[in-house]
């Protein structure tokens, strides 16, 4: 902005006036681009493998942990600045500026300076013409109001004068604005008349899978059980997400899942560290996969309540934006460390998200399984359940790491519920998954997470995590389970919104236990496995990804016996 223009503000208070509120919008070409929906190539959280939480126009929830973003943070909404009765109440107006005078006479002849809601002017904001044009509109506006008022002596000759030059100036400029706004009038007409909902927004995905896997079957089911019995298949998964906001700052979410027949390749390889991160049931049918409400609670805190799928991964961060969600890896145990933050089972309850600052925020969940049926063994609090804590710590911009802490109890099949032991969220050998057979147990979880962005074009990742089991039925046994990963990701990999990531780790093991089965056989694993894995996203456009996957398991199940398993696979994902 010349210092031509701002002697014609000293003389136009109104004009400025109706340029600085203008100023916070972009202008007409820029409105036409950024209302072009975008995606990121990793959502998550905007999408989670829990389900799709793409954040409404809302700020104020947390970000999902499957962004690329940075780790989720409590957004508190601030007021816009509409007047300010100083100009020391602008913090980048300093008296020194050459401008300082012309803005602190508009302020006390006039009133009309307004601000951004950071309290900021930003003063070498580049002006469009048609930016200018808006506001010689608001600031005739402005005049006319000052005379219809009685106010005359506060408009000089010289004033209309220079307002009259100005309005034939930008006559073509202010007829050509008028048309845009007719035009988006009649858009936003037409908008409204074919809206889905007042309150819903409609997002969804679509997933096609081919896949296959290659050498023996892990032999711990039967003996001489090695075969092969993976054939290629091609499967699906389709998800719809109504996101229903009531008040512009909370969210319901209602997820339907119109089918999952990808399957589980732990029923043909012998082993669940073979399994993909959005396996299901095999069912083709349509069902209620999530339904979350999430609220702000003051200006720092957030809630979560959810009686269908209120997974850890849904209201903490998980630390792994650039490997996991629904463009990441797509092995299961390369999404996150399991061990913490699945628990196993598809959760009701109630969790709280607080931001003590930019640097540090805290996660606390409580989420049972089987609440549904007021019988023994089955209720929020004596069922199988978890509880989890974790603290979010973000010394910098590009580092964040978390501390975690979850308890698990699983209930057994005295108290007439079904048995549901699974300790280590579907990943990690059969030991870890039921380190007791089917006796109740109770798990005390560490895991310790970090995102470390280094530069734009590349992440590194990782976790660890502990696990110490202990047998609450049928005797009194103790084991320790174990699981790591290192992972590195690659924004825009050769194209920008493509992203590529190489994972290795040690799925979960029993690395210590004095639990025998009835055969006499010792649940502690003898050898090491290692999950190595490789994938590239690449971005087709702004809805479709596709993604070819490829990993191995040496030593499947730990036991140094069987003959690694090779998965290979191509993922392709619709968003909308």
């Amino acid at each position: 902005m010349s210092k031509v223009l701002w002697n014609y503000l000293l003389v136009i208070p109104a004009l400025f006036g109706g340029l600085v509120v203008l100023s916070s919008a972009v202008s007409a070409d820029e409105v036409e681009k950024t209302a072009q929906p975008t995606q990121q190539v990793i959502p998550i959280d905007k999408i989670t493998p829990t389900g799709i939480t793409q954040r409404t126009s809302s700020e104020s929830s947390f970000q999902p942990s499957g962004s690329t973003s940075k780790v989720p943070v409590l957004a508190v909404p601030s007021d816009r600045i509409d007047q300010v009765t100083s100009v020391s109440e602008l913090s980048d107006v300093q008296p020194t500026d050459w401008a300082f005078q012309a803005l602190q006479s508009l302020v006390e002849r006039y009133g009309v300076i307004a601000g951004y809601p950071d309290g900021t002017f930003q003063g070498n904001r580049a002006l469009t013409r048609y930016e200018f044009a808006a506001g010689l509109n608001a600031a005739l506006d402005r005049l006319n109001e000052l005379i219809a008022t009685s106010t005359g002596d506060l408009v000089r000759k010289e004033d209309l004068t220079t307002l009259q030059k100005l309005q034939e100036q930008f006559a073509s400029e202010l007829t050509a604005l008028r048309g845009r706004v007719d035009a988006l009038e009649m858009r936003q007409a037409k908008v409204e008349a074919n809206q889905f909902s007042t309150t819903t927004k409609l997002v969804g995905d679509a997933t096609f899978l081919v896949a296959d896997t290659f050498g023996d079957r892990a032999n711990n089911t039967a003996a001489d059980d090695t075969n092969d019995g993976t054939q290629t298949f091609f499967a699906y998964r389709a998800r719809l997400n109504f996101q229903t906001s009531f008040t512009g700052r909370d969210q319901l979410t209602t997820l339907i899942t119109a089918g999952n027949n990808i399957p589980n390749l732990g029923a043909t390889t012998g082993t669940q560290m073979t399994r993909f991160t959005i396996d299901g049931d095999g069912r083709a049918d349509t069902y209620l996969s999530q339904l979350t409400y999430r609220f702000p609670l003051g200006s720092k805190a957030t809630v979560w309540v959810g009686p269908r799928a209120l997974q850890p991964a849904t209201f903490t961060p998980t630390l792994n934006g650039a490997i996991g969600g629904l463009n990441g890896a797509i092995s299961r145990f390369a999404t996150f460390n399991h061990t913490v933050y699945r628990p196993g089972f598809d959760g009701a309850g109630l969790a709280l998200g607080y931001k003590f600052s930019d640097q540090l925020q805290l996660s606390l969940g409580y989420i049972a399984d089987n609440n549904q049926a007021p019988n023994p063994g089955r209720g929020l609090f004596n069922g199988t359940n978890l509880a989890l804590a974790q603290l979010t710590i973000s010394p910098t911009r590009q580092l964040d790491f978390g501390l975690t802490y979850a308890r698990k109890y699983y209930t057994d099949n005295t108290t007439g519920a079904e048995p549901n032991f699974n300790v280590t969220g579907g990943t990690g050998s059969a030991f870890a998954r039921n380190p007791f057979e089917q006796n109740s147990t109770t798990t005390d979880n560490f895991g310790f997470q970090f995102n470390w962005r280094t530069t734009r074009s590349l992440t590194l990742g990782g976790w660890f995590g502990y696990t110490r089991a202990h047998q609450n039925r049928g005797g009194d046994s103790d084991a320790t389970i174990i699981n790591t990963a290192l992972t590195v990701g690659f924004p825009d990999l050769l194209k920008k919104g493509n992203v590529g990531g190489i994972i290795v780790g040690i799925p979960p093991k029993v690395t210590s236990s004095d639990y025998r089965s009835g055969a006499g056989i010792l649940r502690e694993d003898p050898s090491t496995s290692l999950h190595l894995e490789a994938f590239y996203t690449y971005r087709v456009n702004d809805n479709i990804t596709i993604t070819p996957d490829f990993y191995v398991i040496t030593k499947p199940e730990h036991n140094d016996n069987n003959d690694p398993i090779w998965v290979g696979a191509l993922r392709t994902t619709f968003t909308f």
